[in-house]
């Protein structure tokens, strides 16, 4: 039963979601609309039964103790809602959960029913993936849609994706069916380091929903973080000379790839979210507020200030590119044929 009591009526709503596990390495899409619940303190107005859709025994409830009382913590996902000011103000509809273990069509239809309760007008469903891309280059963010109306107006690739799929190609497909616009927003995250957290690559999401949405996302630390997490990369490649002449491979070949692209698109987009963010900039930010990706630019902030140090990259196997489809963490979408790959499944 679909409850939305107490939620007030919505400006233009946008329903963005992320969901842990299959699709989410490096937790890159799951931090990040956890980073906009945050940021924009977000107010949790529903939550899936989660006897419904978990499996107890692949994602395990925790217990804490409160106020001298034991309590218990169900794997679920949950619904809040946030308002973004400015000259046009509006809301967005966040939903952040973890894939479920069953009934994935009765899940997807749940949250159908809450986006037209809600009179949401898109759903953007953010995931990453792993992909052969050097950690010290910007990362590449795919947005694929199986709408070719708004894959035409809104500048997105229409998907042509085939092979095993996780909840986000679910649910996109189920926004398809129900006609409501659905955006799947993809970042690549490098398979040689995909433990989590990947703050660089969060920060590449949320940047190009900025740009979907025409929006101006506070980023917080999130640009710091993303900093000491290249730094310490590139400090643990150095350390291993097969690492660092992988790593090198991937540069040279991403940048041979992207040698064409000087694109006056990209640079339009990044002048446009420039006017949008002029007003915000703070510490380890671009002019107007964004987070400097460039990788001519090292990043050279100290990680010695108590920051998480991210794991040893994992060593590349001789003449493998990236973990078998099989390995834990792989993603549900096609394996990566170059360094720049992002044709990602919608």
């Amino acid at each position: 039963m679909i409850e939305l009591e107490g939620v007030p009526e919505l400006i233009d709503p946008v329903m963005v979601a992320a969901f842990e596990g299959w699709n989410d390495a490096g937790d890159a899409a799951s931090t990040a609309v956890g980073h906009l619940d945050r940021e924009w303190k977000g107010e949790v107005f529903a939550a899936l039964d989660a006897e419904d859709y978990y499996d107890f025994q692949v994602n395990r409830p925790t217990v804490f103790m409160e106020g001298g009382a034991r309590k218990i913590t169900w794997p679920t996902t949950r619904l809040s809602v946030v308002r973004v000011g400015g000259d046009k103000p509006r809301d967005l509809v966040l939903i952040r959960g973890i894939e479920p273990s069953m009934r994935w069509r009765s899940f997807c239809n749940e949250i159908l029913g809450f986006a037209h309760e809600l009179g949401v007008e898109m759903v953007v469903i953010l995931g990453a993936l792993l992909g052969d891309t050097p950690h010290t280059r910007p990362v590449p963010v795919s947005g694929v849609t199986s709408d070719p109306d708004l894959a035409r107006t809104m500048d997105l690739e229409e998907t042509r994706y085939e092979g095993p799929t996780g909840i986000v190609g679910i649910l996109q497909e189920a926004c398809t069916h129900a006609g409501v616009p659905a955006v799947s927003l993809w970042a690549a995250v490098p398979h040689y380091v995909s433990q989590p957290p990947n703050p660089k690559a969060t920060l590449a999401l949320l940047n190009r929903l900025e740009d979907l949405l025409g929006l101006r996302i506070p980023l917080g630390e999130l640009p710091e973080d993303a900093r000491a997490w290249q730094l310490g990369v590139d400090q643990l490649a150095a350390e291993d000379s097969e690492v660092a002449e992988y790593v090198q491979t991937l540069e040279e070949a991403r940048d041979t790839a992207e040698l064409p692209e000087a694109s006056g698109e990209a640079i339009a987009r990044e002048f446009e979210r420039y006017l949008r963010r002029r007003d915000i900039g703070g510490p380890g930010q671009a002019p107007g507020g964004h987070a400097t990706e460039s990788g001519d630019v090292p990043y050279l902030r100290d990680t010695s200030g108590g920051r998480t140090r991210p794991p040893k990259p994992q060593r590349p196997e001789k003449g493998k590119g990236r973990p078998k489809d099989g390995d834990e963490g792989a993603s549900d979408d096609p394996p990566s044929t170059g360094p720049d790959e992002d044709s990602s499944e919608g």
